[in-house]
């Protein structure tokens, strides 16, 4: 059951999304489902997570990504708690998202799939 501000999913680069499945699969035994060419997302995996092909929207570093029942009003507290929107509020395949810095400078992000269930 996903809980308002507990770890959800993570987001990795994915680069060459078909030799990074490859190796996934052989190394660890993941399989994968594709939304599209550009996104490969797994679970099961003690996290569930995905991998982002497209150069353009991959994270330089591991996105971390928690989870909240109501969006405006976790971005409402992110930003009241000393957080800063980088990506306000957007929707993907599955839900809507926010992306802020916390005060160390971490990218963090807040996904619900409210609307979309």
């Amino acid at each position: 059951m996903r809980e308002d501000g507990k770890i959800d999913y993570i987001e990795w680069a994915g680069g060459e999304l078909p030799a990074t499945k490859a190796f996934y699969s052989a190394a660890f035994g993941w399989s994968f489902t594709d939304y599209g060419p550009d996104y490969a997302a797994f679970e099961g995996q003690g996290a569930d997570g995905g991998f982002v092909g497209d150069i353009t929207e991959e994270p330089a570093k591991p996105l971390v990504i928690l989870y909240a029942v109501d969006l405006e009003a976790m971005e409402a507290k992110v930003v009241a708690a000393g957080g800063v929107v980088v990506k306000p509020i957007f929707e993907f395949p599955g839900g809507r998202r926010f992306h802020f810095l916390d005060p160390a400078g971490n990218e963090l992000a807040v996904w619900s799939a409210t609307g979309f269930e």
